[in-house]
């Protein structure tokens, strides 16, 4: 599992069904959960400081120039290489993954939005 799938399940599991019992019921199936103060400041304190790092680390990444390995420019300028080698199966796998990077950032922001949110509803940041 790559890492930003991995930062999407780790966000939903800390902080989406926790903000749910938190806040109250949301509309949603699941059923309300309820975390002690202690584990509400354990999750401001630690772990979305941490989350937030995380995830603008993996922006930075994603949107660096073609001399950042992982970067979309990156993904791009390889996988042209590989077609001017006449290596277009390389170049059709660097391109799906450039494809799937860019989707990435999507769910990077979306990540970013419930920290944020969580962190506005249970944490005093604003």
């Amino acid at each position: 599992m790559n890492t930003p799938i991995r930062l999407a399940v780790v966000v939903t599991a800390a902080f989406g069904l926790c903000s749910t019992g938190v806040a109250g019921a949301q509309e949603s199936s699941y059923a309300p959960l309820t975390i002690s103060p202690e584990q509400v400041k354990q999750l401001c304190e630690k772990r979305a400081p941490r989350i937030e790092e995380r995830v603008t680390r993996l922006t930075t990444r994603i949107n660096g120039g073609p001399d950042v390995a992982g970067s979309t420019a990156w993904l791009r300028a390889q996988a042209q290489q590989a077609r001017d080698a006449g290596k277009t199966a390389r170049a059709e796998r660097l391109e799906r993954r450039l494809e799937r990077r860019e989707g990435q950032l999507t769910r990077l922001g979306d990540a970013q939005r419930r920290v944020d949110e969580f962190q506005a509803s249970h944490c005093g940041v604003k």
